[in-house]
């Protein structure tokens, strides 16, 4: 069956983009508001989508026909800390995505730690195995209330026995044991049903026209 997006209620859209664009990583953003006061919420539509620069996309959406505190914050100052869940932490991030008061320290209420950051304000989660401290590169407005954030990662932290050799800056990416959001409401993945398959040698394969130089 085809969809055409132009056809479809913004509702819709989502059940079928959120469906089959998994597993996705989960951004768990502490922010912080003009007034010092920290807020912590996860959110699915993030990803890395630059190296050079080193650039993330993180969507937030409304709630309740305003901007969520996440949003507010980081419009505010232009700044924020992604940090990764990892398998153990999951209870902790389910309970930091509810809808609070914009008072609330949400990392307080799901007994977790702040630490300080390299370079920016807003702290990391302490027991979060890899931060990415985000400075706000271009802010799109994709619909009223809902914000596209491209934000440049200027520092990371990383768990020092996740790292196999800091000289070559080689990452034991399994042993963060990271969790992805899935479809449906409450569905999560673990990141460790892993297999390698090496990128085909096109000299091997006669098919391919070899590249002419220039």
């Amino acid at each position: 069956m085809n969809f055409d997006f132009s056809k479809l209620s913004s509702t819709d859209a989502f059940k079928l983009l959120s469906s089959v664009v998994v597993p996705r990583p989960i951004a768990w953003v502490v922010s912080q508001s003009a007034q010092g006061g920290l807020n912590a919420a996860p959110f699915s539509f993030f990803n890395v989508v630059s190296s050079d620069p080193p650039i993330v996309a993180l969507g937030i959406g409304p709630r309740g026909g305003q901007l969520k505190d996440t949003s507010r914050n980081i419009l505010d100052t232009r700044q924020f800390v992604i940090n990764l869940v990892s398998a153990d932490l999951a209870e902790q991030m389910n309970r930091t995505s509810l809808d609070y008061e914009a008072d609330v320290d949400e990392l307080a209420r799901a007994g977790l730690a702040a630490a300080p950051s390299l370079v920016v304000a807003p702290p990391r989660i302490a027991q979060s195995p890899a931060a990415l401290e985000c400075e706000v590169w271009q802010v799109l407005d994709a619909a009223p209330q809902r914000v596209i954030v491209l934000a440049r990662v200027v520092a990371m932290y990383l768990r020092d026995d996740a790292l196999m050799d800091p000289a070559k800056f080689y990452v034991d990416t399994p042993a963060l044991r990271l969790l992805g959001r899935m479809h449906g409401a409450g569905w999560y993945a673990h990141t460790s049903d892993l297999f390698q398959m090496r990128a085909p040698d096109a000299a091997n394969d006669p098919k391919v026209r070899p590249a002419q130089g220039h």
